[in-house]
């Protein structure tokens, strides 16, 4: 089981209203295989990106595909959203937070023009992931919503 999912770490939430998958059923080899971490998915079906933890922005890409956050403990995780979307310079995301903004699950922190992914060719999968994790757990794919404190099991 991830570390950081025992009992005396926080809660991880649904990032956005969808699908939670695990990281293997994400339509990109990189993601899939978990070489950018271990993590989970959501296939969203709106366009509001909420934080999954309580935390502080620690770094926004450029691309505005990224943003890490640094929760309370001091573990970092990195929100990617959609699959080769750095490709778009930042087109289609409108980010809400800036570096060291103090966020939590009811914090909307960005708002991703699904249609605009779609039209040029680019998934919107939301990725979370946790850099360094190294322990593995499961997810049950179900239907989420926002905010939605999230259960992942060994």
């Amino acid at each position: 089981m991830f570390s950081l999912f025992k009992k005396k770490t926080p809660a991880i939430f649904s990032p956005a209203e969808g699908q939670l998958i695990s990281l293997s059923e994400v339509n990109d080899p990189v993601f899939a295989q978990g070489m950018m971490g271990l993590g989970f998915a959501v296939e969203p079906i709106s366009d509001e990106l909420f934080s999954p933890v309580n935390g502080k922005v620690i770094s926004i890409f450029p691309t505005k595909h990224a943003i890490g956050i640094e929760r309370e403990d001091g573990k970092e995780l990195l929100i990617h959203i959609g699959i080769d979307t750095v490709e778009l310079n930042g087109e289609g995301f409108d980010i809400l937070v800036k570096e060291s903004d103090k966020v939590n699950p009811q914090t909307k922190i960005a708002v991703v023009d699904r249609e605009f992914l779609k039209a040029q060719g680019k998934e919107s999968t939301i990725m979370v992931l946790f850099p360094g994790e190294t322990d593995h757990y499961t997810i049950q794919s179900k239907v989420v919503q926002k905010a939605e404190e999230l259960s992942l099991n060994e």
